[in-house]
């Protein structure tokens, strides 16, 4: 079942004016993880369904689903390999799966003794690894021709988030416990740091430049953070995702999860969304805003850029942030894409 053809870069030109499109078919559960395909305008999807279905885009934005696979669980993460013919995710039946979309078909590449928070794939010199993340409390690398894996790396507590900007891999657990790999050295932390929010992590991802990593916690904040210490005078953080208790109060009293963090894959801008149902892109580097997206009508749970840019991709879904009671019964269950204009992404000039 092979449906990748020959496919060029599509900038979303946008058939409804501005408004940000609505994908059809969409999974039957809240949507955990988005990512887009490093070759093609191909969006892996994964759900709290049991489900991984992959969707084309169109240069207008239409979409198509092409291929669906199961697991025997929720999907709590996907990702693509370096050449886009293979979809790799993790969920909690515990298990790693792959689908090759030449051949149409999953296999099981990939066990834990708990549920799989996180896959990602690594490219080395040496050729390309997958590596998974537990509440286990391990990393795991695995190369996807054996069954069992290359190495294991311990981790302080269960694994939450995880990014990888090949050499740099920077893992979050509970107990806000951040570790920094680079991945020269794969089994063997480069640093060990306490998360610099107070909050419990539930985002880590890399600068497209390697050289650091943004941290998103429970408590509506964002940290940058560089690797080096030379640098370390850069650190800073920032409240987000907080609204007023009344519109008169201005006290940001009503605070909300960092969500997901992506970085823009050409300008190293990037976006962070929210419990809070908005979305919004920032430059690290002027410190500033670039946009607010318009409040969605449920949290948004993940977020991710195509290869060039040029779409963001966008979940709205229940993400538990209020537990059992804020699963109501007709709560949004939508996948948007908003085409990026510049002004949107690209970086502030320096000021003279």
């Amino acid at each position: 079942m092979s449906f990748f053809g020959a496919s060029t870069s599509s900038s979303l030109v946008n058939a409804t004016g501005d408004k940000d499109i609505e994908v059809a078919d969409p999974p039957t559960d809240s949507i955990s993880s988005l990512s887009f395909s490093p070759t093609a305008d191909y969006l892996a999807v994964g759900s709290w369904d049991n489900n991984v279905r992959i969707y084309e885009v169109g240069a207008n934005g239409q979409t198509q689903g092409k291929a669906m696979y199961p697991h025997q669980g929720p999907v709590l993460s996907v990702c693509w390999n370096k050449d886009g013919t293979k979809i790799l995710s993790g969920g909690a039946d515990n298990a790693g799966r792959m689908f090759d979309v030449t051949t149409g078909q999953a296999s099981q590449v990939a066990q834990h003794d708990a549920p799989i928070r996180v896959v990602r794939w690594i490219e080395s010199p040496q050729g390309g690894v997958l590596a998974t993340g537990s509440w286990d409390k391990t990393i795991k690398y695995w190369d996807l021709r054996t069954p069992t894996p290359v190495s294991t790396v311990q981790l302080p507590e269960r694994c939450y988030t995880m990014d990888v900007v090949y050499p740099l891999m920077v893992v979050g657990t509970a107990e806000r416990h951040i570790q920094v790999f680079n991945l020269a050295n794969p089994t063997t932390p480069f640093k060990t740091l306490v998360s610099p929010l107070k909050w419990q992590t539930r985002v880590v991802s890399c600068f497209p430049s390697a050289n650091g990593f943004a941290v998103g916690s429970i408590e509506g904040r964002v940290a940058i953070q560089y690797v080096e210490e030379k640098d370390a005078s850069n650190n800073f953080s920032f409240k987000c995702h907080r609204r007023d208790q009344s519109p008169n109060s201005k006290d940001q009293s009503l605070v909300f999860a960092v969500n997901d963090i992506s970085f823009h894959p050409v300008h190293g801008t990037f976006s962070t969304c929210g419990s809070d149902g908005t979305v919004n892109f920032w430059d690290k580097d002027a410190r500033t805003r670039l946009k607010s997206f318009d409040q969605a009508p449920g949290p948004v749970p993940c977020t991710t850029f195509n290869r060039s840019g040029t779409i963001f991709a966008y979940a709205i879904s229940y993400d538990w942030s209020k537990g059992h009671s804020g699963m109501t019964p007709g709560h949004p269950n939508k996948l948007m894409l908003h085409a990026c204009k510049d002004e949107e992404v690209k970086r502030k000039p320096a000021k003279r």
